[in-house]
C-alpha cells in the first residue's frame, strides 16, 4: 500500500473552547432547571473541553481527510477524497462573535443524516475547505483520465461517458452474440 501524502494538518483555534462552554451554559439557563447546574458546568466543562480539544485532529492527505475526536467516545474516520460531495461552512451568533466556523464533510452514498463529519473552530476554515475541495478535484480528475490506478480496495475510476457507454455496447454486444449461439445449437 503506498503511504499518503501529508497536504495540510488543521489546527483549532482555543476559543472553540469558550463557544462550548457558552454553549452549555445558555442551554442549561434556557432550561431554566439547569440554572443551578452551571457553576457544576463551568468547573468541569474546563476540564472536559480542554481535553477534548487536545484530541481532535484533521489531516488533510492527497488521497484522503482523516478526522479524530472525542474524549470520552473517540471517533476516528477516513474519508476517501473521491467520495466528499460537499464541504460546507456554517457559522451561528456566538461563532461569528467569537470569529469560529463548522466545517461539515458530506460523502456520496450517504443516507440524510446530515453531515458525516462536523468540525468546530479549524483556523483558516474557508482555506482548508478550498485545499480539500482543490484535492479532491484532483483525484477525480487523476481517475477519470485513467493517470491514476484505483486504491487497494478502493472505488474503481471513474471512466468519461463516452467510455461508459462503449464499454456497455460492447458489453450488449457480447450478450446477443452469446444469446445467437445459444439459440443456434438448442434450434
Amino acid at each position: 500500500m503506498q503511504e499518503e501524502r501529508v497536504i495540510w494538518e488543521a489546527q483549532f483555534n482555543r476559543k472553540v473552547r469558550v463557544y462550548w462552554l457558552l454553549s452549555g451554559t445558555l442551554i442549561l439557563t434556557l432550561t431554566i432547571v439547569g440554572i443551578p447546574l452551571v457553576p457544576i458546568w463551568l468547573a468541569a466543562g474546563l476540564f472536559v473541553t480542554e481535553r477534548y480539544l487536545r484530541r481532535m485532529g484533521c489531516t488533510l492527505t492527497d488521497k484522503s481527510l482523516h478526522v479524530r475526536k472525542g474524549y470520552f467516545i473517540r471517533v476516528e474516520k477516513s474519508i476517501p477524497l473521491d467520495k466528499i460531495t460537499d464541504v460546507g461552512l456554517v457559522q451561528g451568533p456566538i461563532m461569528r462573535y467569537l470569529d469560529l466556523e463548522t466545517l461539515s464533510v458530506e460523502t456520496a452514498g450517504q443516507s440524510a443524516q446530515g453531515a458525516l463529519v462536523k468540525l468546530i473552530g479549524i483556523q483558516n476554515t474557508r482555506d482548508f475547505r478550498d485545499a480539500v475541495l482543490r484535492q479532491r478535484d484532483e483525484v477525480v480528475a487523476a481517475f477519470a483520465e485513467g493517470g491514476a490506478p484505483a486504491p487497494e480496495g478502493g472505488p474503481a475510476p471513474v471512466l468519461p461517458s463516452s467510455e461508459i457507454l462503449v464499454d456497455i455496447r460492447d458489453t450488449l454486444q457480447r450478450i446477443e452474440k452469446h444469446l445467437a449461439d445459444r439459440e443456434v445449437t438448442d434450434g
